[in-house]
C-alpha cells in the first residue's frame, strides 16, 4: 500500500470527538470500530472520563495513534489536525462538514487545513467524509449503518450517501469490497493518490469510483496510465449536464468540467467509464471474476429463440462482434442437435434441451478458437436443471479458460444456480444485454492493456517569436485575436497562405502584387469576430481591386461598429477547396484538465453538424491519427466518391504542434483554426481566432 498504509492498515486508530451519546456521529465511529477492527482504538474526548468503558484521552496528542478519525465541530478541525500532526500522526480522516462545501467561510477554514497538512506531511481524507473501511484488518472508520463485505474491490466516492446505499446493495448481491474511501472534499488526498495506492495492492483487483469532478486531470491521466495496465479502474462520472454539473458544484465544492473533456481524459487515462451504478457493478463484477478474451468475437448458446435474437442485437450496438463458427464446430454442433436446432451463431439448442445436450454444445462452442467469450442464455423448462447447467458452465469455463457470462432468466429458481456461478467469477444476468456490456467490458480492458503510449513529438519552434505576437497584443490591450496572429502559427510550423496585415491600401496593393492570383482580402480589428456578417471578406480580389477594396472593407466596418479598432487588412493567398477538405483544428483550455485539443470538419459546418474529437494535450503522433479516423468525416480526408484522398499525415502534424503551442502558452484559452484546408497536397491554416489570458504571460 506504500504511503497509505497507514490509512489502510493502522495498528491504533484515535477517534478525535469519539462518545457514547445516543445519536451521535462519534458514537457510530466507536461502535463500528470496536465491532471489528483487529488494532486497538482509542477515544478522544477531554469532556469524557470513559467512553464505551474505554478510558478517554484529553489529546489526540496522547493517544501515539497510527491514524486519527476526527469529527468535531468545524472550527476545532485545524487545532486538532495541528496537534495530530506535531505528535506523529501521519495518516488522517476528517468527517467533519463545513469546509469548501459551506460558503466563503467554510473555504478559508479548508485552507487552513490544507496548509497544517501539507505543513506536517499528513494524508489527510475529507474533509466533509463519511469516513474509510479496510476490510483485511477489520477496520469500519465510518458512521455508516453497514460492514463491506471482504473482496477484491476497491471503492472511491465523493458521495458519502451514495456508499452507504452501495453497500448496503452489494451485501446482497455478494460483492466485495478490499477498501472503501469517502473522499469528501479532497482537500489533500484525491482520486489520483487512491489510484496509485491501490495500483500497488494485492489486496485490490479492480479500482471503481463514483466521481462528480476530477481534481488534477493530467495527475490523473499520468496515474492512471501507470495503473491500467495491471489494475483497471471503471468509474462513474456524474454531472453529465449542465444542471448535473451545478448540482456537483453545490455538492461539493467541485468546479466541474466539460463534458468532452472528461471523456477525453478518462480514455486517454485508460478508464473505463460507465454510464450507471448497474454499469459499474456489471463490469466490475465480470473484471474481477473473468479472464480476458483473446479477441471481440462473441457466441451465445441458449435454448430460446427470442432471448437469442436479443441478445444477437445487443452485440451489434457493443463493440463485439458474433463469431463466426468454424467448419469442425458446425460439423459437430449438427451432429448433437436436433434437426430444428440452429448450429449457426446464436447456437439454439432448442426448448427441449437437457443437461447433457446444452452443455456439449457449450463445450464444442468454447472450443472454437474463432470464439472470444460465450454466453450462457437460458430460459426455464421442466427438463432443465439450472443449478447443475451452472455447474457445466463453470467447469468448462475453467477447463478452457475462456471469459463465459450466464444469463439464467428467471426469478427464484435461478438463486442456486447463481450462487454457484458467483463462487467461480461468472457473472448471471435477467437482461442479456447486460451480459453483452459485461463481455464488451472485459474487451475494451483488454484493448486498454495492449495499449502503447508514446511520448508526444517536440518541434523545432520559434518559441520567441510566438511569444512576441502574444505580447504585442496584451501591450494593445487585446485579449481576443483574430488573423493578426497568423504569425504565432508560422512560428510553431503550421502553414499557413502566403500573406500579410498591412495599414494601407498602397501596402495592400504591393502585397497582392507579389502574390500570384486573386487575393482573399479580411478586415483586422479585436471587435469584429464575425467578419463575414459584416462584410469584412472579400474573395477573389484582383490586382486592379486591392485598393479600392481595401478602403470598402474598411469602412464597412466602421459603419457596423464606429467604434471599433481597425488594425487594417488581411491580403492573402487564395486556396482552392475545390481538392480540398474544410477541417478545425482548436483548442479549449479546461479547468480540470487543461488544454483540450479539437479536430473535426470545419468550415461553414463545424456548429451545424458538431462532427468533432478531441484529445488532451499534449497528444501524442498515435493520438493524432486516432482523431483523424474518429469523426464521421473521416472517409471524405481518405478519398470518396472518386476524390483524391488528402495529406493525412499533414494534418495529424498540425495537431500535434498546436498541441505543443497551448501546452507552452497557458495563456491560450482558446484557439480554433477554422478552416485548417487539407488537400492531397498538404494542409493551409486560412484563418485563426484565439483568447488570450495577459496574466498568463
Amino acid at each position: 500500500m506504500g504511503t497509505l498504509s497507514g490509512l489502510f492498515a493502522p495498528d491504533r486508530i484515535a477517534v478525535v470527538g469519539a462518545t457514547d451519546r445516543d445519536g451521535s456521529v462519534g458514537r457510530a465511529i466507536m461502535r463500528n470500530l470496536q465491532s471489528g477492527f483487529d488494532g486497538t482504538v482509542l477515544p478522544v474526548n477531554p469532556g469524557r472520563e470513559t467512553v464505551f468503558g474505554e478510558p478517554a484521552l484529553d489529546s489526540v496528542g496522547d493517544a501515539d495513534a497510527d491514524l486519527a478519525v476526527v469529527v468535531v465541530p468545524p472550527d476545532a478541525v485545524v487545532p486538532v489536525v495541528r496537534e495530530a500532526g506535531e505528535a506523529g500522526v501521519r495518516s488522517v480522516v476528517v468527517i467533519t462538514a463545513g469546509f469548501g462545501e459551506a460558503g466563503t467561510d467554510g473555504a478559508a477554514r479548508e485552507s487552513e487545513l490544507i496548509e497544517v497538512a501539507t505543513e506536517y506531511g499528513i494524508d489527510l481524507v475529507g474533509p466533509n467524509s463519511l469516513g474509510i473501511m479496510s476490510t483485511p484488518v477489520g477496520m469500519n472508520a465510518t458512521f455508516g449503518p453497514e460492514d463491506a463485505t471482504p473482496g477484491g474491490l476497491s471503492f472511491m466516492s465523493q458521495s458519502g450517501a451514495f456508499i452507504t446505499a452501495v453497500l448496503d446493495w452489494a451485501n446482497e448481491q455478494g460483492l466485495g469490497f478490499n477498501d472503501v474511501v469517502s473522499l469528501g472534499n479532497k482537500a489533500v488526498l484525491d482520486e489520483s493518490d487512491f489510484v496509485e495506492a491501490w495500483g500497488d495492492d494485492d489486496g485490490t483487483e479492480v479500482v471503481i469510483g463514483y466521481l462528480e469532478g476530477i481534481s488534477d486531470g493530467d495527475a490523473f491521466i499520468r496515474t492512471a496510465r501507470a495503473v491500467t495496465p495491471e489494475t483497471p479502474v471503471v468509474v462513474v462520472k456524474s454531472g453529465r449536464t449542465d444542471a448535473g454539473a451545478q448540482a456537483a458544484s453545490s455538492h461539493t465544492g467541485t468546479i466541474a468540467g466539460s463534458e468532452q473533456a472528461y471523456e477525453a481524459g478518462l480514455d486517454q487515462a485508460g478508464v473505463i467509464r460507465a454510464d450507471s451504478v448497474q454499469e459499474l457493478f456489471d463490469a466490475a463484477r465480470v473484471l474481477e471474476g473473468q479472464p480476458l478474451p483473446d479477441s471481440d468475437t462473441v457466441a451465445v448458446v441458449t435454448n430460446a429463440g427470442g432471448p437469442g435474437v436479443m441478445t444477437t442485437d445487443a452485440v451489434g450496438d457493443s463493440g463485439l462482434s458474433m463469431a463466426s463458427l468454424t467448419d469442425d464446430t458446425l460439423e459437430a454442433l449438427s451432429a448433437s442437435l436436433p434437426a430444428e436446432g440452429n448450429i449457426y451463431n446464436p447456437v439454439d439448442v432448442v426448448g427441449d434441451a437437457d443437461n447433457d445436450r446444452f452443455r456439449s454444445a457449450v463445450d464444442v462452442v468454447l472450443g472454437d478458437d474463432s470464439v472470444g467469450s460465450v454466453i450462457v442464455l437460458a430460459c426455464p423448462t421442466a427438463v432443465l436443471d439450472y443449478e447443475q447447467l451452472a455447474r457445466d458452465t463453470v467447469d468448462l469455463q475453467a477447463d478452457h479458460g475462456k471469459p463465459v457470462a450466464a444469463c439464467l432468466m428467471g426469478g427464484a429458481r435461478v438463486d442456486q444456480a447463481e450462487d454457484a456461478l458467483s463462487a467461480a467469477g461468472i457473472p448471471n444476468y435477467f437482461d442479456p444485454a447486460r451480459a453483452v456490456y459485461g463481455l464488451d467490458t472485459l474487451a475494451e480492458y483488454r484493448s486498454i492493456t495492449e495499449r502503447e503510449y508514446e511520448a508526444p513529438a517536440a518541434f523545432d519552434v520559434d518559441r520567441e517569436r510566438a511569444e512576441d505576437v502574444l505580447s504585442s497584443a496584451v501591450d494593445r490591450d487585446n485579449t481576443r485575436l483574430g488573423v493578426e496572429a497568423m504569425g504565432l502559427l508560422d512560428a510553431y510550423g503550421i502553414p499557413t497562405p502566403d500573406g500579410e496585415v498591412v495599414d494601407t491600401p498602397e501596402a495592400a496593393a504591393d502585397v497582392a502584387a507579389r502574390i500570384d492570383g486573386d487575393v482573399v482580402m479580411k478586415v483586422v480589428s479585436p471587435d469584429i469576430l464575425h467578419k463575414s456578417d459584416v462584410g469584412g471578406v472579400e474573395v477573389g480580389v484582383a490586382d486592379g481591386e486591392v485598393a479600392d477594396t481595401y478602403a470598402d472593407l474598411v469602412a464597412r466596418a466602421r459603419r457596423y461598429q464606429p467604434d471599433a479598432t481597425i488594425l487594417g487588412v488581411q491580403v492573402q493567398e487564395m486556396v482552392d477547396l475545390d481538392d480540398g477538405v474544410e477541417t478545425i483544428v482548436g483548442m479549449n483550455r479546461d479547468p480540470q484538465f487543461g488544454p483540450l485539443v479539437v479536430f473535426g470538419l470545419g468550415g461553414i459546418f463545424v456548429e451545424i453538424l458538431a462532427d468533432t474529437t478531441a484529445r488532451v494535450a499534449p497528444v501524442s503522433q498515435p493520438e493524432a491519427e486516432a482523431m483523424t479516423r474518429e469523426i464521421d468525416a473521416a472517409p471524405l480526408l481518405r478519398g470518396a466518391r472518386g476524390r483524391d484522398p488528402v495529406d493525412v499525415d499533414a494534418t495529424v502534424e498540425t495537431i500535434q504542434r498546436l498541441s505543443q503551442l497551448v501546452t507552452d502558452f497557458p495563456a491560450i484559452l482558446e484557439l480554433d483554426i477554422n478552416p485548417l484546408v487539407a488537400t492531397p497536397d498538404g494542409v493551409a491554416a486560412v484563418d485563426v481566432r484565439l483568447t488570450v489570458d495577459p496574466d498568463q504571460l
